[in-house]
């Protein structure tokens, strides 16, 4: 159980003596949400249980003085080799509103004592669905053919023409066999110069390592891919995220997206954050744009 501040306790039982069981529950369900999702910040928690008896500030005050609050940790390591590329970014300014349009895919690494380990995400921008991954102890384009594979086979035959896979510009993206794996499928490929412009796939990478697998006592490859297995499948049906039209879950989002028309689906606006032409006319990760789109639709396909 996370660590109960006694001056927290007393506090609160003092001044709200009727609120003891209800905070002792929230304080249990906080806990064992924690377990499944270590890396839960007290917002999320909060959006998570919401809980009737007790409003959001006080409530996440209140979590703050009972332990929940997180410490991050900052690091850096160097995962893919930047070479030239023929690709250009295709998705700079492009406006979505389904899935299976833009993929992005990122490899990141997770150390586990003094070994290296290397994890890659395929995320579908739209629904923000983890679509693919593997790990694996190499950074060789295997991983990553590997993750593709199990995204497109996810899609149940589903045709991917016209679908734009968008990654930065590590040389496992853009390996002989990967690009033929893509467009044997028909997807185009698009190619970022810097990690801003693969900034969805750059966030998976920061959820399942500082949300889930931090957060959980690893030995070695065997767990870590269990781990992953575990956090990808909590991360695309339980996680709620704020940028999802109700704070839904990925999983739920494309559910929904069945009984939506085109005209009814929301839109977003793919941009990077250097490019200030763009933000001014969408927010980051935002659904509901406040002004109306200046960004063509792109790419054109004939």
């Amino acid at each position: 159980m996370a660590g109960i501040s006694k001056q927290a306790f007393h506090k609160y039982n003092q001044l709200k003596p009727d609120y003891s069981l209800q905070i002792q529950s929230l304080v249990n369900e906080a806990d064992l949400l924690r377990q499944q999702h270590p890396g839960c910040g007290v917002t999320k928690i909060y959006d998570t249980l919401q809980p009737d008896w007790i409003g959001r500030i006080n409530a996440i005050r209140l979590l703050y003085e009972y332990g929940f609050k997180l410490r991050r940790k900052i690091n850096y390591r160097r995962t893919t080799l930047p070479v030239s590329s023929l690709y250009c970014n295709l998705i700079e300014g492009m406006i979505v509103n389904n899935k299976n349009q833009v993929w992005q895919s990122d490899i990141t690494y997770y150390k586990v004592g003094s070994q290296f380990y290397y994890l890659v995400f395929i995320v579908d921008v739209y629904t923000r669905q983890i679509i693919g991954y593997h790990v694996s102890d190499n950074m060789r384009a295997e991983g990553n053919l590997k993750a593709l594979t199990q995204a497109i086979e996810a899609q149940h035959s589903a045709d991917l023409t016209g679908l734009i896979h968008h990654s930065d510009r590590g040389s496992q993206y853009i390996s002989v066999e990967y690009i033929e794996a893509l467009e044997d499928k028909g997807i185009w490929i698009s190619v970022g110069k810097c990690a801003y412009q693969n900034a969805y796939a750059e966030r998976i990478n920061g959820i399942i390592k500082n949300e889930f697998l931090k957060g959980w006592s690893i030995n070695n490859l065997i767990q870590l891919q269990r781990k992953v297995k575990t956090a990808v499948k909590y991360y695309n049906s339980k996680r709620i995220h704020r940028s999802l039209p109700k704070y839904q879950c990925p999983e739920e989002f494309a559910r929904q997206l069945v009984h939506l028309t085109t005209q009814n689906r929301p839109t977003v606006i793919i941009y990077t954050e250097g490019n200030k032409k763009l933000k001014a006319t969408s927010r980051c990760l935002e659904f509901y744009p406040e002004t109306e789109p200046r960004a063509p639709i792109c790419p054109m396909v004939i």
